[in-house]
Parts: C-alpha cells; sequence; structure tokens
C-alpha cells in the first residue's frame, strides 16, 4: 500500500509531515506493505519556514499510488497556474483515496476532481476555493467516496484517520491516533478524531 504525499516549494510543515509522520507509524512497526512518500516535482523542496526536504518520488510515480494526499503551502496558486507541474498531477478517485488539506483542496478543484461536492479549507485559502466555483464547509473535514478534504493546520490527524480507516481498519487507526495523542486526553482525542470520519462512513 503507498500513500504520496504531494509537496510543493513554500509547503506547509505541518500539513505535509504530520500527516507523513502519523501515516508511517505502520512502517515503524513492521507493516513491510506499507509505504509513505514524499512526491515533489523536484528533487529537493523547501518550505515557508525554510526547511528543505529531499523528495522520496516524482509527480508522476505519486499519481500512480494508492492515495494521494495533497498538502498545502504559500506557493500553491503558482503551482495551479504552472501547466508542466500540473499536467504530471494525474489522480483518479475511481482507483484511488485522494485527500486535500487547506490550499491542496484549491489544487484539487484546479484538477477538475471536486465537480459539486462541497470542500473544506481554510480561511486563508477559501476565497481562491470558492472562486475555482467550490462551495466551503464552515467544519473541519469532510468526504465523499474516495474524495476527503481537511481545513486547518492540525486538521491533518482526521485526513490520517481516514485513510487508515479506509486502507485498513477502524482499529489500525484508532491505535495510531492513540500513540500520538496527547497524554491525558487519548481517549476524547480519539474519539473526537474518529468521530468525524465515521460520520461519512
Amino acid at each position: 500500500m503507498h500513500i504520496a504525499i504531494l509537496t510543493f516549494d513554500g509547503f506547509n510543515e505541518l500539513d505535509s509531515l504530520v500527516a507523513y509522520g502519523m501515516l508511517s507509524r505502520l512502517s515503524l512497526l513492521g507493516d513491510t506493505d506499507w509505504q509513505v512518500s514524499i512526491a515533489s516535482p523536484t528533487p529537493q523542496v523547501t518550505s515557508m519556514n525554510g526547511l528543505t526536504l529531499n523528495a522520496h518520488i516524482d509527480l508522476t510515480t505519486a499519481s500512480t499510488a494508492d492515495a494521494v494526499l495533497i498538502g498545502s503551502g504559500m506557493k500553491t496558486r503558482e503551482v495551479a497556474n504552472n501547466a508542466d507541474i500540473m499536467q504530471q498531477i494525474r489522480l483518479d478517485p475511481s482507483r484511488q483515496l485522494i485527500a486535500a488539506q487547506c490550499s491542496g483542496t484549491f489544487l484539487l478543484a484546479r484538477l477538475g476532481l471536486i465537480g459539486q461536492m462541497p470542500a473544506c479549507t481554510d480561511s486563508t485559502s477559501k476565497p481562491w476555493v470558492q472562486a475555482a466555483g467550490v462551495s466551503i464547509l464552515n467544519q473541519p473535514f469532510f468526504t465523499s467516496g474516495n474524495l476527503a478534504t481537511a481545513g486547518g493546520c492540525l486538521s491533518s490527524q482526521y485526513l490520517v484517520a481516514w485513510l487508515l480507516t479506509r486502507l485498513k481498519d477502524r482499529e489500525t487507526a484508532r491505535e495510531v491516533l492513540h500513540y500520538f495523542a496527547p497524554v491525558g486526553e487519548k481517549d476524547e482525542y480519539v474519539s473526537r478524531a474518529l468521530a468525524h470520519v465515521e460520520a461519512y462512513l
């Protein structure tokens, strides 16, 4: 099972790296069939705060993954207007789970994948996503079929819970969430995250 996290120059560290850390938990536990990759249009990308990452795979390879998560960043509109980059992103919700967070929802819209589905995004990205013809929900997470969107940097946990539930099962999602949850708040944290996901299952 391969999950690709699309990460571009100017990326928001929380969007890409929280999801990467949480989803990679299965590999640390010995699941040899589980792979999580940072996918970028260039061998290296630098975050909005100056953190440089080496990409694991390119965007073409990411398009063959079982699931794709589109992170956000300061240069998302530049990415959306770069025809060369956008042509490399070939996603298909009939065969993939596709998730997007914050301005990643804008890319999802520009790729023509949202259609009439309402979506979630952050307050900064909201005007761009609306201008792309998408109805925005005032909530952290929404999913329909094989598409999911989330709004707010710390909403990564909901996309992770959704991906784990769909690709594995509820118990795997619960175990991963429980591991990362704050001490003294674990049960509450896990219940809240799973409630967001299970409302749509």
